[in-house]
């Protein structure tokens, strides 16, 4: 590979997807960006000894930016209050609709239950490749893959209104 027309290219043609699994990682448009600017740089860096298709490479890396993010700097965003903001109790108009529901009972799973399932349900990757991209065991993606999706049926948030199970 190597050839910096060919990261180019590379960049161009697959961006776009890499950007949305950040995305789906993060939440956040901004971190996203951010997240794979720095992909595509620790890439870029070992360009030259990437053999055959590059994508799961940075999908790999990509992942590993983000738990490195999510174990130091995301932890440190929030900061403690002496009290907590005032909530005003929404009408029936305003709830939030059955997605951003999940999103956030998603987003409430540990990070690497959250990422096997972007990668196999928002991503379609076999659990072959997420066990490559991750690092991991088939058989783990599979018990993390359980785990969520039990995690998730049982989720109160989920079962208030309607049923998702």
């Amino acid at each position: 590979m190597g050839s910096s027309d060919t990261f180019a290219d590379f960049v161009l043609g697959r961006s776009r997807r890499l950007l949305r699994t950040a995305y789906l990682l993060t939440r956040d448009w901004a971190y996203a960006e951010d997240l794979l600017q720095i992909a595509l740089v620790r890439a870029w860096s070992v360009w030259g000894r990437v053999e055959a298709d590059p994508e799961p490479f940075v999908r790999r890396v990509l992942i590993n930016v983000y738990a490195s993010w999510w174990r130091r700097k995301w932890r440190q965003v929030e900061q403690p209050t002496q009290q907590p903001p005032e909530c005003s109790v929404a009408d029936e108009a305003s709830r939030v609709d059955a997605r951003e529901e999940v999103w956030q009972a998603i987003g409430r799973l540990p990070r690497r239950q959250r990422t096997v399932l972007v990668l196999r349900y928002f991503e379609d990757m076999s659990e072959v490749q997420i066990a490559d991209v991750m690092g991991i065991s088939v058989g783990t993606v599979k018990s993390q893959a359980a785990k969520a999706l039990a995690k998730l049926r049982l989720d109160e948030s989920l079962m208030a209104e309607g049923s998702y199970r």
